[in-house]
């Protein structure tokens, strides 16, 4: 949208345009080192390890950690999970949520800054970036230069490195999901389906764009994290500060002795902060922000600026933590590390610790104590009840046995809950391999008797379905489950 000018009567006047948005100006970060640095780089590490390497680790003769959605079963290492147990999805859904949470409480977007894929990815490929293109200051030169097959060269190298990262990325991700192995001999012949085609390529082109294009744009405009993150903040919670008190005023000086702040009478005499007013905490900023100007919603907390300021602390011999990690009241009230952390441990990080190891602590119980088989019931709705030979009553159902384990395991079926039951399958006993599902009819058979003795109606029963001990030294176990018998009139 822009705005026009008006032209006053027999005069020509140049028309003012203004523009409503500013062009997106390429962030070029520079490269930092410190112990902030070191941190965000080993969890690069650690992520793309397990990440890259997860789907290749074997484990009971297939990957350790697979989501078969063809087949619904999920395997994670010795779990195996049916979509009946969504359940510890959501529980895991849900101690995500209370980490972050309390994370955030505690300290601001470090997850953001340290652990995020956004971040991570972006590190990486402003890594490779930096390989092709050189640091900050040479890939500014290359960027206004005019082309040439220099700079073709390097442009193309680093757009090319980048795109085989992405599809890599991409091809490991489904891998999570079809068996890697048999998606990377289908790729190796070309053969891949028209599904996993596609999502190698969304994924690959999704990591693509948004760490090597896009970049800060998602952290800023696209993640709803950004914009919620204040409601979880306090005057208690450790942020990314500058502190003015001593940084202010700033200005360019000679490195100096702390107590006279230069060598020349002129600046001795003119009291100043220890900010030189160098800029490097703005250059290394991923998002562009000068931390100067406080808290931005933009801050995503990786303290990039932090290093590089302390690095120019040592230089000038001024104290470190002109930015640092510091709370609101902390910095305010000049309180010592022993008061902020008193205040940290505040009600809102207790009752989100709480909550977290609650939780936490019910699921792990539940997997621990979960049965290594599942029971689902579905009565027949061609035959709700009829009366065959010999004048018995039969009910039939179809009972869904689920075998949660990599050992074959063997059942009997049976059922309760009115005098003279019997229920009957075919063959005495139901065998499952490893990680199978099957459906098996089932026939409930009530005599003339007992069928009299009950009256006609609706009649609460349970099918006992109990697993009998196998070669695998496991003890007999029993799942029950309640449905209905009806006696016709």
């Amino acid at each position: 949208m822009t705005t026009t000018a008006v032209k006053p009567p027999g005069k020509d006047v140049p028309e003012a345009v203004v523009s409503l948005y500013r062009k997106h100006e390429k962030l070029h970060p520079r490269a930092v080192s410190g112990w902030f640095s070191a941190w965000r780089w080993a969890l690069v590490w650690a992520t793309q390890v397990l990440f890259y390497g997860l789907p290749w680790l074997p484990w009971n003769g297939r990957q350790a950690l697979l989501f078969d959605l063809e087949a619904r079963r999920f395997f994670i290492f010795d779990l195996v999970l049916y979509p009946q147990d969504f359940i510890y999805l959501t529980g895991l859904l849900v101690i995500s949520a209370y980490t972050l949470f309390l994370f955030t409480a505690v300290a601001g977007r470090v997850w953001c800054g340290f652990a995020c894929p956004q971040t991570v990815y972006t590190e990486i490929f402003i890594w490779v970036e930096k390989q092709f293109e050189g640091d900050r200051v040479q890939r500014l030169k290359l960027d206004a230069a005019p082309w040439g097959w220099n700079k073709l060269l390097r442009k193309s190298g680093k757009q090319g490195t980048w795109l085989a990262i992405g599809l890599w990325t991409g091809f490991t991700f489904v891998g999570y999901f079809t068996p890697i192995r048999s998606l990377w001999a289908e790729a190796l012949q070309f053969n891949w389906s028209g599904w996993e085609t596609f999502w190698v390529l969304f994924y690959g082109f999704a990591t693509y764009g948004n760490a090597g294009w896009m970049r800060e744009q998602v952290c800023k405009y696209m993640c709803p994290y950004a914009r919620f993150q204040s409601a979880m903040f306090d005057k208690d919670t450790l942020i990314i500060s500058y502190d003015p008190e001593r940084g202010e005023p700033r200005g360019r000086r000679l490195s100096a002795d702390h107590s006279t702040r230069g060598h020349s009478t002129a600046v001795a005499a003119k009291p100043v902060g220890d900010c030189i007013d160098c800029g490097l905490c703005v250059q290394v900023c991923p998002t562009g922000i000068d931390i100067r100007q406080g808290l931005q919603y933009e801050c995503i907390g990786c303290a990039a600026c932090v290093d590089v300021c302390n690095n120019v602390m040592d230089k000038m011999q001024y104290p470190r933590g002109l930015i640092r990690y510091d709370t609101q009241r902390g910095m305010g009230q000049h309180l010592s590390p022993a008061q902020k952390l008193k205040h940290i441990w505040r009600p809102r990080v207790l009752a989100y610790g709480a909550v977290l190891l609650l939780i936490s602590a019910g699921l792990l119980a539940s997997l621990v104590m979960r049965t290594t088989f599942k029971v689902d019931v579905v009565r027949d709705r061609g035959s709700l009840g009829r009366v065959v030979e010999d004048g018995f009553v039969e009910n039939v159902y179809r009972v869904q046995v689920m075998n949660a384990t990599e050992q074959a395991q063997t059942f009997r079926i049976s059922a309760t809950g009115l005098p003279g039951l019997s229920a009957e399958t075919r063959g005495d006993l139901v065998r499952l391999e490893s990680a199978q599902a099957s459906w098996v009819p089932v026939s409930l058979r009530l005599s003339p008797e007992a069928a009299g003795r009950a009256g006609a109606g609706s009649h609460p029963v349970t099918l006992v379905v109990e697993r009998l001990p196998g070669a695998a030294g496991q003890g007999a176990d029993t799942l029950q489950t309640g449905s209905t018998f009806i006696v016709p009139r």
